[in-house]
């Protein structure tokens, strides 16, 4: 009798091979999973240094190509414009040729316009790398939350944790190397360029995604059923909302460095006062949670964060106090973004109309959001100082609070968790 037939524990070679390949699918798996993880990192840093690296050397690009404030303040608005305009038809390309695709080719025009920058020495040259970037960003942008739930759906809450850190980390390294760079180079041309390195590093990772999936024949998983829920009120007053929030960050975003050198702040603490308010968003997003695990009203912490923002707009209107002042902003607009997305969500009854629920919000609130670095390089060169820019933030921030008692009222059951 076989060896087989005396001990049946002894693996038959159809068995063994079974075995082998279980492994091998567990190991792929597993290999698949860090691939995807390092993917998502690398794409989400790309998100914002385009915008992020203009602030620090804005002052130097206005001299050498001779813009006015208005027209630098598009260098910042025109990607938040993309965002707006085109992170619907971002679903549709992702529906045609599949989400990675999409990413990867996003990924090279990003890297491709923003290494351009080195050449750049005319005003519409610049422009042209701005659209491009904010092209590449717009279609990126809500793929990777569908890439998040096709690949990583098993720790989607970490990996959304993980994508809003690397879209802070992005932003951070903007805004804290950019001036450095420009006087290790001399040159605002190469320290602009020098971001293109984050695309260069994150390509390889999407040919490999590429060469994993079968994205060729596969379409995303987007639902498409749901419509935008534009005769609802309260969706248009979360959108309004998100607008306001928007404005008021990215017009500190574009301007912070210029308002403090105008006050009579150096260039280098300017730059290092962007870099606090960018890397101070990082934990605020944890902060929430915290918060609302303990006191769990969207109502008071709305309040709260933009009250905060508030009172740091006015420390930098009175000149005074700038550490207090970005901090403060820093925390506030953080805490407001992450309440400002989670609201949508909440407010909708299934994933489908949560989907519709934020695309309407971020489409229309990107749009408004835009505005606000536009309208203060506007007040900038009309009377050559940023007071009544700032004013404006505040004011802003003033009409947020009222439209917050209407977006939670106070009888409004609200849910215990984040």
């Amino acid at each position: 009798m076989s060896e087989r037939q005396d001990n049946p524990r002894v693996p038959s070679g159809s068995d063994t091979t079974r075995t082998a390949n279980k492994s091998a699918v567990r190991t792929d798996n597993k290999a698949g999973s860090w691939l995807a993880v390092a993917a998502l990192f690398t794409a989400s840093l790309n998100l914002r240094p385009a915008v992020t690296s203009i602030a620090p050397v804005l002052e130097s690009i206005r001299k050498d190509l001779g813009i006015s404030g208005v027209a630098a303040s598009l260098l910042v608005s025109i990607p938040v414009l993309c965002m707006g305009l085109l992170s619907p038809l971002s679903v549709r390309f992702g529906q045609r040729l599949g989400n990675e695709r999409v990413i990867a080719w996003s990924l090279v025009l990003i890297g491709g316009s923003t290494l351009l920058r080195i050449v750049v020495h005319t005003e519409a040259l610049l422009f042209l790398t701005t659209v491009l970037a904010g092209v590449g960003i717009a279609t990126m942008g809500p793929l990777l939350s569908g890439f998040i739930k096709k690949h990583l759906a098993a720790r989607m809450p970490l990996m959304s944790a993980l994508y809003s850190m690397a879209l802070s980390l992005g932003a951070a390294l903007g805004s804290s190397f950019s001036a450095p760079f420009q006087i290790k180079f001399h040159s605002w041309q190469t320290a602009l360029s020098f971001w293109a390195i984050l695309a260069i590093t994150a390509v390889p990772f999407w040919l490999a995604i590429l060469r994993c999936s079968n994205v060729r024949s596969e379409r995303a998983a987007v639902p498409g059923t749901a419509k935008l829920p534009w005769k609802n009120k309260k969706a248009w007053l979360l959108s309004i909302h998100f607008g306001l929030l928007a404005m008021v960050f990215y017009s500190i975003m574009g301007w912070l460095p210029l308002i403090l050198i105008n006050a009579g702040d150096s260039h280098l603490h300017a730059g290092m006062m962007l870099t606090v308010f960018a890397v101070v968003q990082i934990p605020s997003g944890l902060m929430l949670q915290m918060l609302l695990r303990r006191f769990p009203s969207r109502r008071i912490w709305l309040l709260v964060s933009t009250s905060m923002q508030a009172i740091g707009l006015a420390f930098l209107f009175s000149s005074m106090l700038y550490w207090p002042a970005v901090l403060l902003c820093g925390f506030g607009s953080g805490m407001l973004f992450a309440l400002g997305n989670l609201l949508p969500i909440e407010a909708a009854s299934s994933p489908e109309e949560a989907v519709s629920w934020a695309a309407m919000t971020q489409s229309v609130g990107y749009l408004i959001g835009a505005a606000g670095p536009i309208l203060v390089g506007f007040v900038f060169d009309s009377m050559g100082q940023f007071s009544l820019g700032i004013l404006g933030m505040i004011l802003v921030s003033l009409l947020m609070l009222m439209l917050q008692l209407f977006i939670v009222p106070r009888k409004e059951k609200e849910k215990a968790s984040f």
